[in-house]
């Protein structure tokens, strides 16, 4: 090997490397920014509200249970937590009219590396009823799992497919690490046997996906490396919020599901809204991604913990 070539593989590692920190550093500051104007909505929402609640407080209650709300309220948070993601088939189709199934995918979540696995959510609750809704954006990963010996199938453009490879043999990238991202509209109700402490509730949302596509094949040049829109995704929830004045900790059960339909546009990308803008753009004017497309479904349990601020006059008891 020549020196030039030498000096473009080395210049081409580090330009990937940018990238990769690029990605990490927009994603931090998406989840700060998200968390700031969360904050900023409650504040507004909830300030005008607090002289009026020590002025009247709420009637008397039993001790153990609470009655109907008497005001609405709002509850902006946060959370970690961990999933679970079942093997699944991936296939892609190739623009050369060549199709691969690799088989039986195995994802692995590592959910406090860095990027660690993190939510915000904001619900808001009736006064007069049960009923509450939530918007609830969840930042997951799934990691191929490189060392696992999978299966092949398909009609490759020169020859009969290998009846089973290793992942790492295939792919030098495959993962959704900047992330598995979902935004999701829940309705939301909680349950009868709520106490002042304690109230129990269950919820049913559907969204959007917005991974990090992260795919390269060995072998290929350019390398699949932005966010995007892959299609719906629904979510359901079961989760116990533990109440104490002004705040609320919670422990929750998510189950969600999540077909994808990635574009492979054998680009680095840069940050959330330029990326779309950019697939929005390719979509209207009718082009067909130059690596072809991805298809795919992620389904997931995961385990939350939180904990967030909340307005209303329903109280804990002290």
């Amino acid at each position: 090997m020549n020196a030039f070539a030498v000096r473009m593989r080395i210049l081409r590692r580090r330009a990937h490397a940018h990238a990769e920190d690029h990605a990490s550093r927009t994603d931090k500051i998406a989840a700060v920014l998200a968390l700031v104007a969360l904050l900023s909505i409650c504040a507004t929402t909830t300030l005008p509200q607090l002289d009026a609640e020590r002025q009247a407080p709420d009637a008397a209650a039993p001790a153990d249970r609470l009655g109907p709300l008497t005001d609405r309220e709002l509850f902006v948070g946060g959370y970690t937590g961990a999933p679970y993601t079942y093997p699944g088939d991936v296939r892609f189709q190739k623009p050369d009219g060549s199709e691969l199934t690799v088989h039986d995918v195995g994802w692995d979540a590592r959910p406090f590396d860095d990027p660690i696995y993190y939510g915000v959510r904001v619900a808001r609750w009736s006064g007069m009823s049960p009923f509450g809704s939530m918007v609830d954006f969840t930042h997951s990963k799934v990691y191929s799992q490189r060392e696992q010996e999978v299966r092949l199938s398909g009609q490759g453009p020169d020859a009969a497919l290998p009846a089973t490879r290793k992942i790492r043999d295939i792919f030098h990238h495959f993962e959704f690490t900047h992330g598995h991202n979902m935004l999701t509209l829940n309705g939301l109700f909680r349950l009868p046997w709520r106490t002042k402490a304690f109230s129990p509730y269950v919820g049913l949302g559907a969204g959007v996906s917005i991974p990090h596509t992260e795919v390269q094949f060995r072998g290929e040049r350019g390398r699949t490396y932005e966010y995007q829109l892959t299609g719906p995704v629904l979510q359901v929830v079961a989760g116990l919020e533990i109440r104490v004045p002004r705040l609320s900790y919670f422990v929750e059960y998510k189950f969600t599901f999540a077909p994808y339909r990635a574009p492979l546009h054998l680009r680095d990308g840069t940050t959330v809204f330029a990326d779309l803008w950019r697939q929005f753009l390719r979509w209207w004017e009718g082009r067909e991604p130059a690596g072809g497309w991805l298809t795919t479904r992620l389904t997931s349990h995961q385990v939350i913990a939180g904990m967030g601020y909340r307005s209303g006059n329903a109280l804990a008891a002290p």
